[in-house]
This record gives C-alpha cells, sequence and structure tokens, in this order.
C-alpha cells in the first residue's frame, strides 16, 4: 500500500496508522510513504509490516506537481528502520534530467549501505501521447532497471500481452501502481492478475485500498491473487 503527500489528508488517509493496520491486517507486505509514516504511522500496533521510505516529493498545489525532488536520504530512512525506499521519476517531464540524476544517485547510495531500491517510472510530458502506452511505458521500465533500481514500479498497459513487453524488456522485477480510482474492486483485480498473467511480480497501490469501504478485507483478496495464485473468477466463490 503506498500514499505520497501530494494530496494530503485525503479519504482514507485522515488517520494514517489507522489505515495502516488495516492494510497489514489484510496481509500487505509492506507500506510506502514519506518519513512522517516512520514516525507517527507505522506499526501502531497489530500485524507487522515492512516500511518503505519514498525520498521524492512534491504536492498537488505546486505550480508543477509533475517536479519531484529529494527531501529524504538514503541514510535517513535507514536510521528509521526502512526496509528499502523508493524514487519517482517521470520520463518525458521537462526537468526529467533532474529526477534522473536524482535516481541514480539515490542508486549507487543504495548499493553502499545494501537496501532495496523501488524506482517509479512514469511516461510523462509532452511528448507522451498516453501513459499507459506500451512504447513509453516498457521505455521508462528499463531506464529505471538500467540506472540500478531492485524493483520497478510503472503503469498498467491495459492487457497481458502489451504488459508482457515491458516485463520481458526489464531484467529487474516489475510491479503496477494502480491507477486513478475505478469503479469497481472486480475491475482492480482483473488488472492485477493481467499483470502477473503477463509476468508482473506484485502490485503498489494507494487509493484503490485506502479508500476502499474495506481495506483489510481488499488487501486480502489481493494477496490471495498474487501470492496465492488465485483467480479471480476464483475469489467470486470464496466467503471473503
Amino acid at each position: 500500500m503506498d500514499h505520497g503527500v501530494s494530496a494530503g489528508p485525503i479519504e482514507g488517509l485522515k488517520n494514517l496508522q489507522e489505515t495502516v493496520n488495516k492494510v497489514a491486517e489484510g496481509g500487505a507486505n509492506a507500506v510506502l510513504g514519506h518519513m512522517g509514516l516512520a514516525k507517527y504511522g507505522h506499526r501502531g500496533y497489530g500485524h507487522d509490516v515492512g516500511l518503505i521510505i519514498h525520498l521524492s516529493a512534491s504536492t498537488s498545489l505546486s505550480p508543477d506537481p509533475n517536479h519531484k525532488v529529494l527531501v529524504t536520504t538514503v541514510e535517513e530512512a535507514i536510521k528509521v528502520g526502512a526496509d528499502a525506499v523508493s524514487v519517482h521519476v517521470n520520463v518525458g517531464a521537462e526537468d526529467e534530467y533532474e529526477m534522473l540524476q536524482g535516481l541514480g544517485y539515490v542508486a549507487g547510495k543504495c548499493d553502499e549501505w545494501g537496501i532495496p531500491l523501488l524506482a517509479m517510472m512514469y511516461p510523462r510530458g509532452k511528448k507522451v501521447r498516453s501513459e499507459y502506452d506500451v512504447d513509453v511505458v516498457k521505455h521508462a521500465a528499463r531506464i529505471g532497471a538500467e540506472l540500478g533500481a531492485d524493483i520497478v514500479k510503472t503503469n498498467y498497459t491495459g492487457s497481458p500481452e502489451t504488459f508482457k513487453e515491458v516485463v520481458e524488456g526489464c531484467p529487474v522485477p516489475v510491479i503496477i501502481a494502480g491507477g486513478p480510482k475505478m469503479d469497481s474492486e472486480k475491475e482492480l483485480l482483473e488488472m492485477i492478475e493481467g499483470s502477473l498473467e503477463a509476468g508482473g511480480k506484485g502490485v503498489a497501490i494507494g487509493r484503490n485500498v485506502f479508500q476502499s469501504q474495506d481495506p483489510t478485507g481488499l488487501v486480502q483478496k489481493i494477496a490471495k491473487v498474487v501470492h496465492g495464485g488465485v483467480s479471480v473468477e476464483e475469489l467470486s466463490k470464496l466467503d471473503l
């Protein structure tokens, strides 16, 4: 389960610790957020859950929300007990070069300290016709791997056939973002199932989980699909 500072205390994140506990109970492997997550929102009680500290930030109030800057160091994340760190890069943005430079720097530090790096690689900018076009998504994913990421998070391209091209062109595990709020759980679960069929290794989902009516139950279903190999059709027959 992931979230950022971009939108503030939106529905589902007003009480961060409560949300973390709900997704941990559902079987999430880790929660991803900024330094505040470690200080007041992580491991309050209940199930243990991994911690990924996000090093990049911008806000929806910025003149350019796509401009991500590094706000935390790898060393600071390690000090609060992070299991991994993450960096955001908007491939194709006007300031792409700064974000790529930051990714390369962080990757070097992660290798130095032996901590895994997740790179969020999103195709965005004037030359990008669609953030979900397979040609730009597979390019973005490959950039993340070549600059030193251990895991790449990117957009699902809409079908197992096209997403397979992304996975095959990326030498490190690829996980998918949750994207905009979806109309139904079934739609979300089918997207996850399609990504796994193509060779994807998991998910990093925000609002589609924490704004769900039952975050714990939804994470349980996601875990069964990702880790248990249960199909969406089989899920519908289970008492969950």
